[in-house]
Formats: C-alpha cells, structure tokens, sequence
C-alpha cells in the first residue's frame, strides 16, 4: 500500500473514533474555534502542540515554523498573531522550542543554505548576543541545548516588541507570554520564561 493512502485510511478509522464518543463531535467543532492558546512552535515532525500538552482540536491555534521564531516582518506569523489576539482573544501565547532542533543545527553552520540560512539569520543573533556565555560551555551537546533555550527567551521578547502584543497591553492583561522548550528524548515541556505587562519592563 502507498504511504500516502495509510494517511487516508487512518483518518477514516480516527473519524469513526470521534464519532463513537459523541455523535455531534464534527457539527460541534464546526461551528466556532474558541482556544485560549497560541502555540509558535518548530516544524519539526516530532513536536505536534496538540499531543505533546494532551489537548484536542479547537483547544490551541498553531503557528509552526523552522526554529519557532517570532521574526517581525513575517507576515505569516503576524497574520497569525494578529488573528488569534485581536480576533480569537487568546490568553496566553506559547513559544515553544525544542532540543535537537535542527534549524538550531543549521543556524549554526557555516554552509551556505540559501533561503533556508537567511531565514535563521535571527538565530545566529541569538548566537552572537551570548557568544560569550555559548563559548564557555565545551559539551557541544550542552552548548547546543542553551542556544535553544536563549532562542525561545529572544522569541519572546520579539512578542513583547511587537505593535499587536503592545496596542493588547494598553487595553488588557492578557495575553501572558510563556516560553518553553520540549525535550524529545523525555517528552518533557521546560517552562523557562513568562511575561505579562507587568513583568515586562
């Protein structure tokens, strides 16, 4: 069988799944989305937002990109952002990185990769702001782990600076920003940073 068709198949025994659970399951989840969450997360195949936090459809709104970076003139991810503060009202908004993050790799090469390594070019800010800290850490496992962690931390500080989460803030509380990191060798989620209009300055 083609790999492609299994997809099919699988979609059709996990319709009957929701099904069995509640009859109006797809009439319900047709009618409105309501989620409290924002999840700007990797691409990567092993981080999927809604497993990894034991939620179901209609619970969180999803942003994933190589890296999970939150660069300002992307208009895709401000789309997303704008639509899930301004429209869906979320409460919180998660940026969430994770370890053996590929475009984190990449980032770090010298090689040439094309629009691949223009895109991480916010990475290796990152890099550059904690060179000093990064270049004490000799474990390049551990070094590589850090540069994950400080890239989420800039990620949210990229939120805090954008006009959408700044114009929410004069009106409201809401949204909290978290930053976290998945680990996938433990499926553990690491809180590492929140910021409210409080806490930001």
């Amino acid at each position: 069988m083609d790999t492609y068709r299994r997809l099919l198949l699988n979609n059709k025994a996990w319709v009957q799944e929701k099904l069995s659970l509640a009859n109006n399951y797809f009439l319900s989840l047709a009618k409105k989305q309501n989620p409290e969450f924002l999840w700007i997360g990797c691409s990567d195949s092993r981080v999927p937002a809604e497993e990894i936090t034991g939620t179901q459809a209609g619970e969180i709104y999803v942003h994933r990109n190589v890296g999970n970076l939150v660069v300002p003139k992307d208009a895709n991810m401000l789309s997303a952002l704008q639509y899930s503060v301004e429209i869906l009202d979320v409460k919180h908004i998660i940026v969430c990185g994770h370890y053996g993050c590929g475009g984190i790799e990449v980032a770090m090469d010298h090689s040439d990769f094309g629009i691949l390594g223009n895109w991480l070019e916010n990475v290796k800010g990152v890099y550059n702001n904690h060179k000093e800290e990064l270049d004490k850490l000799e474990n390049r496992t551990e070094r590589f782990k850090r540069i994950v962690e400080l890239n989420v931390i800039a990620q949210v500080e990229n939120l805090m600076n954008s006009e959408i989460i700044k114009n929410k803030w004069q009106k409201d509380s809401l949204p909290l920003l978290h930053g976290w990191v998945y680990d996938v060798e433990t499926g553990i989620l690491k809180d590492l940073v929140l910021k409210s209009p409080v806490k930001a300055g």
